[in-house]
This record gives structure tokens, sequence and C-alpha cells, in this order.
């Protein structure tokens, strides 16, 4: 790709559980080419998460300060904590030609698609409800309030895929890997 040529945004959203971090690790290793944005959020970095890596980890104070002076793409409250995108790193890599993927939640990924209307917009399902509650508790990271308030907002969240580009059920991961490569790089 020549660098005049602009780049793709590809957005992946799906409720809390459902394998979006382990799929776009996959499509990581297997395309190196593609590039993820980082997010920026206050919550709490969990076992084996980098600063930088994973996430910038905010203070509230530094992120509504990122809000107010316009620095992030998109932003949301989940779960008590903030999430957003940083605006500057996603415009520099699609004007120079890159694929990035966004791995955001419902609210941003709605927000995308307001600014960049040609974004590539992915909603991962689960197999079922019973199949991600399992796969929230095997995290072993969650208390059972945490639990349920990720279960009822999952269920909301699953009820708007359809405003998405397209659905994938992550019930294989290969099969949703070859899915969402496919979503990826057809033009």
């Amino acid at each position: 790709m020549s660098a005049n040529q602009l780049g793709k945004l590809i957005v992946i959203t799906g409720p809390s559980g459902v394998g979006k971090g382990t799929l776009v690790n996959l499509l990581l290793q297997a395309h190196p080419h593609l590039k993820l944005s980082i997010s920026a959020t206050t919550r709490q970095p969990r076992p084996g998460e980098v600063a930088g890596v994973n996430y910038f980890f905010l203070s509230k104070k530094d992120f509504e300060a990122a809000i107010l002076n316009r620095e992030l793409l998109e932003w949301a409250e989940y779960a008590g904590n903030y999430y957003g995108t940083p605006k500057a790193p996603v415009i520099e890599q699609i004007n120079s030609g890159n694929y990035i993927i966004l791995e955001i939640e419902l609210e941003g990924a709605r927000s995308i698609a307001n600014i960049f209307p040609e974004a590539k917009r992915v909603f991962i399902l689960p197999p079922s409800i019973d199949e991600l509650e399992a796969r929230i508790r095997d995290r072993g990271t969650n208390s059972e309030e945490s639990i349920a308030k990720r279960l009822s907002i999952a269920k909301k969240e699953i009820a708007a895929s359809n405003e998405f580009d397209f659905q994938i059920v992550n019930d294989d991961l290969d099969n949703a890997i070859a899915q969402l490569e496919t979503v990826i790089f057809k033009d």
C-alpha cells in the first residue's frame, strides 16, 4: 500500500467476555501489518496488562482533562470506569495508509460511526448468554456483583448488534478469525 493511500479503520465491539481481545490478538499475530489502537481507561490493570501496551491507564482527573481538551476520538463510561480512544495516533495511522483496529465498547463504536462512516464495524456475539457468563466467570477476576452487572449490560449490547455492518458469533476461534479476515481484507 502506498503512503498516499488512506488506511482503514476496523471497529470491533461486543459484550464483555465475548473474546474480543483473544480474536484481536490472534489477528495481530497472523497479520503483523495490522495496527491496534491502544485505548485509555480509568480501570485498574488486570494481571499481566502493561501500561502503554494494553491500555493507557489514566486517573479519572487526567481522563476528564483529555475529554475537555478533545484529545479522544470517542469515550464512554462502562461499569464505573471511563474508556476512550486517543485521537492523534488513530488519525496518524490511517493517514499513513495503515489498517488500524479499535477494540471498543458499544457506545464508543456508535460514536465512531458518526465520525468515520467508512469504518468497517464488527459486532462479536457469544454463542449464548450462558456461554458468555461461563467465560466471564472463568476469568476469575470479577465479583458476583460485577458479573451480574456485565451480563445485564451484555444483554442490552447484544440487542444492538444489528446496528453493525457485520456480526460474527465467536463459537469457534478458527471460524471467527476467518470471518474477521474476510471482513477486514475484502474491499
